[in-house]
Parts: structure tokens; C-alpha cells; sequence
């Protein structure tokens, strides 16, 4: 999979992120920032992931290219390690009402909040 246009919208805070076999997908920021790729937020290994809470109005605030296989997100909570491949935006944007759904529940179990 290889993007053919990434957009940025602020006011819905989503980004748009489309695909050359022509899937379109809206992906909004605090799902993005809490599903990163960072060793910060997945750890070094299975178990070492670290709950993200408290991101519900965190800000996309640039995108940066990553060689031509990645993008780099920086969100205004100052987290901007962790690179999201083309092949990682595909799948949050595929699954991402699983991805969510799981999310939510992890949170609920943790009795933990997005505010």
C-alpha cells in the first residue's frame, strides 16, 4: 500500500490519509497518538505496553515524511517518536473499529479516562 494523498484536518481533527488500491480513511488524533508505534507507548516487548489516557483533545501539529515508507506525527503533548509506516496506517485504518473497541475496554479496566 502506498498513500496517494495524506491530509490534515484540524478543525475535525482527523487526518486523511488515502491509498493507491483506493481505500480512504479518516483517522482521528487521539486515536492515532494512543495507538502509536513508539517503544514508548508499545514497550520493548508483549506486556510492556503502556495505557495512553487523557489524549481525547491532544493536537496533530505536523507530519513529517520518513523516507518514502513512513510518516512521522508530532501531537502537541510533545510525543513525536515512532514512525507510522504506510503498511501500519492501512491496518489502524482498516481495523479501527476494533482497534477502538479494544482500546475503550483497556481503559474501562483500568478505570482510567480520555480527559
Amino acid at each position: 500500500m502506498i498513500p496517494t494523498e495524506i491530509t490534515l484536518h484540524q478543525q475535525s481533527r482527523m487526518l486523511e490519509i488515502a491509498f493507491n488500491e483506493g481505500s480512504r480513511f479518516k483517522l482521528p488524533f487521539e486515536f492515532l497518538r494512543v495507538n502509536s508505534p513508539s517503544a514508548e507507548v508499545r514497550g520493548h516487548g508483549p506486556g510492556q505496553e503502556t495505557l495512553q489516557v487523557g489524549k481525547r483533545n491532544v493536537l496533530l501539529v505536523d507530519v513529517e515524511p520518513a523516507g518514502s515508507y513512513a510518516v512521522k506525527l508530532i501531537f502537541d503533548d510533545g510525543h513525536d517518536s515512532g514512525l507510522y509506516t504506510w503498511e501500519y496506517l492501512y491496518e489502524l485504518g482498516k481495523y479501527q473499529d476494533a482497534i477502538w473497541h479494544d482500546y475503550l475496554g483497556k481503559l474501562e479496566a483500568a478505570g482510567a479516562s480520555r480527559d
